[in-house]
């Protein structure tokens, strides 16, 4: 079967080198509240410079799984994608408890948000006819921005079911914004256990900043992927830290991960001094940067290329295949 691209369907087989988790534009709930907005001619035309680098690079499908509630901007997407070349993939779903699921939606039962999810998957984004290829969930806090340690709550938790409800309807698979400090990708799973998903279907992201082999372990054991999708962000865990991890987990046999940065190319509305805060000190947090510096670092660490092209091509085909 095939995936919903922002321009119209195509073929697991022809997603090539992904990023499986990156951000075209991000905005704080309330960010359309605030009149100094971005200029959108202006971050198109620096977004498809972008996308035109990663392509030289090599990279040939970009997965933004922004929420619907955080800025999420499908024909902003479209727009990009067809402008650069680049097969863009975008999301239906919410965000955590911390920093997003509107009041709306909190008021709502499993059954009415997983029909929003589906009805995104299957006939469109509001009015745009723009389909959504991926669902996303988000459990735990932001270190720096929000309160951990609540574990995963009660909206958090029918926002789960929901996604389960809605990737069972139509086999799109289920991205998950993890913790890095307190990690719920066990209990994720324990959720979709009950409800009966497809755990080839769900990538526990955030995980590269843990540095938990028995976490790794637990998760990738019972079938589920992993995303090292944090490359370049300092100011939450090395690099280092991330490769060796990586490394490890390559050198003993688990190769269900998927790469990527989650850096964003532009913030909606006003950028908060926490966001360039934490840009200012990851000066490696772009979208080239696996490519340029990671990959590099891997090869030097004894992986080969054939494991890469796992990594960065056959693990995202066979997440997305139905």
């Amino acid at each position: 079967m095939s995936i919903n691209s922002v321009l119209g369907p195509i073929s697991p087989d022809d997603l090539g080198f992904t990023l499986i988790h990156e951000h075209l534009s991000v905005g704080m709930p309330g960010w359309e509240l605030d009149p100094d907005d971005f200029n959108r001619k202006d971050e198109v035309a620096s977004a498809v410079d972008k996308m035109a680098e990663i392509i030289d690079l090599g990279v040939k499908s970009f997965v933004d799984p922004c929420p619907m509630e955080l800025g999420r901007d499908p024909e902003f997407a479209a727009e990009v994608a067809s402008k650069s070349g680049m097969q863009i993939v975008i999301a239906t779903g919410l965000y955590n408890d911390a920093l997003g699921i509107p009041m709306h939606f909190r008021m709502l039962d499993v059954d009415a948000i997983g029909e929003i999810y589906e009805r995104e998957l299957t006939e469109g984004i509001g009015e745009t006819g723009i389909k959504a290829g991926i669902i996303k969930v988000a459990t735990g806090g932001i270190p720096g921005f929000t309160e951990i340690g609540t574990g995963v709550t009660s909206a958090e938790t029918k926002c789960l079911r929901a996604a389960a409800k809605a990737h069972k309807a139509t086999g799109a698979p289920i991205l998950c914004h993890n913790s890095e400090v307190e990690p719920y990708g066990r209990e994720i799973l324990n959720v979709f256990d009950e409800e009966g998903v497809d755990f080839n279907k769900v990538l526990i992201g955030h995980a590269c900043g843990v540095g938990d082999m028995r976490y790794y372990f637990d998760i990738l054991d019972r079938g589920a992927w992993l995303g090292f999708d944090r490359f370049g962000i300092e100011s939450i865990a090395s690099d280092k830290l991330r490769l060796a991890s990586l490394c490890g987990l390559l050198s003993v046999g688990y190769d269900r991960i998927m790469l990527s940065h989650d850096a964003v190319h532009c913030m909606r509305g006003r950028p908060g001094s926490g966001f360039g805060e934490m840009s200012g000190q990851s000066p490696n947090w772009n979208f080239g940067h696996i490519c340029r510096n990671i990959l590099p670092q891997m090869r030097d660490a004894g992986v080969r290329d054939e494991k890469i092209d796992t990594l960065t091509i056959a693990n995202p085909r066979k997440y997305f295949q139905r």
